[in-house]
């Protein structure tokens, strides 16, 4: 019988906190245990603005996660957002001695810390070196080099550094509760291992998961992590404007963005209106549904202009598409703007199908915490150059340090 592994993911957004409890088997079968979210407080586009309050959510969160999978969680994998994060592309270059002719583990590390040699600002730290490729005595698209005949190495990564002091946060926030972080994730590239397939991203692809505080995107080019990012801004914003431009409560806003809003406005009737109630169901109002689309689509339009001028020269190598995950994915016409933005292909995406219980956890909602028991999966089928003891604590160290 195939040994299975059971795997805890963290997501702390800014709409809502979630642990997702998933059994990772060794043929790469996922199966959601249990979920358990409570709403956010205390998170403000993506980082941890207030512990008390994000710890009183997580305890709840927790609580939930554990009672349905009927397991204890001590370990998680924690997914990160957040402006401060950013990325770039770096190649480290290893001559290897003269007397040795075969590429060997210790060529490989010594390239990717080369290649890791790269200038980040002072407060920065680093969360993520992904291998690109190798280029073997110029010789691109080397997925293995171990082993190779070889006088030169260079190694390709993406780099994702962030400021050390927000990650800290997150992670000693985490740590009070107390639970252990096993480690540290961007969202998105969580997020991607269960949005994306392996052909999307050989044919090149870029995946937005659009929450209520950011827009977290990652790209790929060939099957390789070209770009990623994060956009301070996300659904919360877009509820606040209609919040303003009709002079309601935000949480009322949020809720008629969600049941009656759209982005598409151009054939509605300045005469159709939508009914407003207030908190008992008493009648308050009506709003002008179309003015309240073209609010709407005035801010989806801008935020995800501000990804597309993020990756932009990438653009004519995207075969696949974008591709739209996230609670704000959900939201009517956001696909019909984002083909405007992009001219690409969209298709809005939730998590890849998992056993256990489907109908709740293929929601795009769930793509990230999703993608960290996806992402813990594959990390431990790599076989690390380093015991899991000891990348661990070199990891944790860096981190925290």
């Amino acid at each position: 019988m195939a040994k299975s592994t059971i795997y805890a993911g963290l997501e702390i957004g800014t709409h809502k906190i979630c642990v997702v409890v998933g059994e990772a088997k060794r043929d790469g079968a996922i199966k959601i245990l249990g979920v358990g979210q409570a709403p956010s407080r205390g998170v403000r586009k993506g980082e941890i603005v207030d512990f008390d309050k994000v710890q009183t959510c997580l305890n709840d969160a927790l609580v939930r996660a554990e009672d349905r999978s009927d397991v204890m969680i001590r370990n998680v994998f924690l997914g990160v957002s957040g402006a401060h994060i950013e990325s770039l592309n770096n190649r480290g270059c290893f001559r290897l001695p003269e007397d040795q002719n075969e590429v060997t583990e210790d060529d490989v590390e010594e390239a990717k810390e080369i290649a890791r040699n790269v200038a980040i600002p002072q407060q920065n730290v680093f969360l993520h070196s992904i291998t690109r490729q190798y280029i073997v005595d110029g010789m691109e698209a080397v997925r293995q080099p171990i082993g190779r005949e070889a006088r030169t190495l260079e190694a390709d990564y993406h780099i994702i550094h962030g400021v050390r002091g927000r990650i800290q946060n997150a992670i000693r926030c985490v740590r009070e509760i107390p639970l252990e972080v096993e480690d540290v994730v961007f969202n998105p590239i969580a997020a991607a291992q269960v949005v994306l397939n392996r052909e999307a991203k050989h044919q090149g692809s870029l995946m937005l998961d659009f929450g209520a505080g950011t827009v977290d995107y990652v790209l790929y080019e060939d099957g390789m992590v070209t770009a990623s990012g994060c956009v301070p801004f996300g659904g919360d914003h877009i509820s606040q404007d209609i919040a303003q431009a009709f002079q309601i409560p935000h949480g009322r806003a949020e809720r008629v963005k969600v049941d009656e809003g759209s982005t598409l406005y151009h054939h509605i009737s300045p005469s159709e209106m939508i009914r407003m109630e207030d908190e008992n169901g008493l009648f308050m109002g009506e709003i002008e549904r179309g003015f309240m689309n073209e609010v709407m689509y005035l801010r989806t339009h801008e935020i995800l202009t501000l990804v597309r001028d993020r990756v932009e020269e990438h653009l004519g190598k995207l075969a696949a598409g974008v591709y739209l995950t996230g609670g704000v994915s959900l939201m009517k016409g956001i696909d019909a703007v984002a083909k405007e933005v992009f001219g690409l292909k969209v298709t809005r995406a939730g998590s890849a199908p998992v056993s256990g219980v489907t109908a709740t956890f293929e929601n795009p909602q769930y793509s990230a915490p999703i993608g960290l028991i996806r992402y813990a999966q594959i990390l431990d089928s790599e076989k690390p150059f380093l015991s899991p003891l000891a990348r661990l604590g070199r990891r944790m160290a860096d981190l925290l340090t």
